[in-house]
């Protein structure tokens, strides 16, 4: 009998971690923690870069799990999210909800109490955003419902700047602007792997409702968008050569897969290669961010 409920609990533990979308939520935190160290020239400060990272990435993960609940019915109709915890029966949705709810009081409680105001109002519009805004209304109302809500998914860098200085500068917003301008060219390479699932479950998702050809070149000029944002950090001076080098190599890398994907339909490994490659992109731009921000503090001193 021992055995059975020690299993029993280790199974609801892994099904509760698997709510909150941790590989998701580990990108989202890190976008973060470069927006916190990019704020400053030296060190962010323990106390912010400690509560502020446990704060909003307990946010995002009570994001994820609202998202979880207001899509199960959905989830169960689709290969790709019918073996999630709630589809599976692993939890109830009940259960869900109470654990979000707390990861998000605790969330709000850290970030408003210790480190600051505007960071807790951001990060708790950035939650309802994501798990309200577009999960129950734009997401099942128009085809351009992941460009709308890309703005929730592209606060995280904004939330780290604000969480060690208390204010929101242009860098920031430049951090924001990065994410935002990704997301749709990240997002509609999956939906064009997923599509006979969307349209099943009746998702508006671009190539649902105009098409993978139609899809396909919108991916390519938000990626040309993309690579010619990604070079005014440098023209601003918020970066040096280090980025820009990076930020050159990663946009040909993503221009690559997104010409491919346009020229060559036929191919239907692609859209899920550009889609994996997105998240590899993201990761590595934002560490040369941060690793080109430290270079120039070392010339400067």
């Amino acid at each position: 009998m021992s055995v059975n409920t020690k299993a029993e609990t280790y199974t609801d533990w892994r099904a509760f971690y698997e709510l909150t979308k941790p590989r998701v939520v580990m990108l989202i935190v890190f976008t973060a923690i470069v927006g916190m160290f990019l704020a400053v020239p030296g060190w962010p400060g323990t106390s912010a870069l400690l509560l502020g990272t446990v704060g909003i990435g307990m946010a995002s993960s009570s994001a994820a799990v609202f998202n979880h609940v207001l899509d199960a019915r959905i989830d169960i109709q689709m290969m790709r999210t019918m073996g999630r915890p709630l589809p599976q029966g692993k939890l109830t949705e009940k259960a869900a909800l109470a654990f979000a709810s707390v990861l998000c009081i605790i969330s709000m409680i850290i970030l408003w109490f210790f480190v600051n105001s505007l960071t807790a109002i951001l990060t708790f519009c950035s939650l309802i955003g994501y798990a309200v805004v577009y999960t129950v209304f734009l997401k099942r109302a128009t085809p351009q419902n992941i460009v709308i809500g890309g703005a929730a998914g592209a606060a995280p860098p904004l939330l780290g700047w604000t969480a060690v200085t208390g204010e929101i500068h242009s860098n920031a917003l430049l951090l924001f602007l990065i994410i935002f301008v990704w997301t749709p060219p990240h997002f509609w390479a999956l939906a064009i792997a997923r599509k006979d699932d969307y349209a099943k479950a009746d998702i508006p998702m671009l190539p649902v409702t105009h098409g993978d050809a139609y899809t396909r070149i919108n991916i390519l000029l938000y990626t040309i968008l993309l690579v010619l944002i990604t070079i005014i950090p440098y023209l601003t001076s918020m970066s040096g050569i280090i980025y820009l080098t990076a930020a050159i190599i990663l946009g040909a890398c993503y221009l690559y897969y997104s010409i491919r994907m346009w020229r060559v339909p036929d191919d239907l490994e692609l859209p899920m290669k550009s889609f994996k490659f997105s998240i590899s992109y993201l990761g590595l731009l934002f560490s040369a961010l941060l690793i080109d921000h430290y270079f120039l503090i070392q010339i400067n001193f």
